[in-house]
């Protein structure tokens, strides 16, 4: 489990401190949480800095997808010697 987090690593320059802090925690309690996952089993599941209320702020704040995404897979998978296919979809956001 906490090889997992340590891929997180990666990802930090992208947040802020606290946001970071957060998505650890989030992250953390849906690794060990069980059952049906909601916003309040997370909290249960969290150590401390893991509120209902912080991670509710978590998942209404706007993060940076595509460059989270993109730095993630640069610094773990991307090898400049093979071929890639980039795929997307289209998503709708109210």
């Amino acid at each position: 489990m906490t090889r997992i987090l340590t891929l997180l690593q990666n990802i930090a320059p992208l947040f802020e401190k606290t946001t970071f802090h957060q998505m650890s925690q989030v992250i953390f309690g849906m690794l060990v949480a069980n059952g049906r996952i909601t916003m309040l089993g997370l909290s249960r599941w969290t150590e401390k800095g893991g509120s209902y209320r912080i991670i509710q702020r978590l998942y209404y704040s706007v993060l940076p997808w595509k460059a989270i995404q993109w730095l993630f897979f640069r610094k773990r998978f991307l090898n400049p010697e093979d071929e890639y296919i980039a795929a997307g979809d289209e998503v709708i956001v109210r």
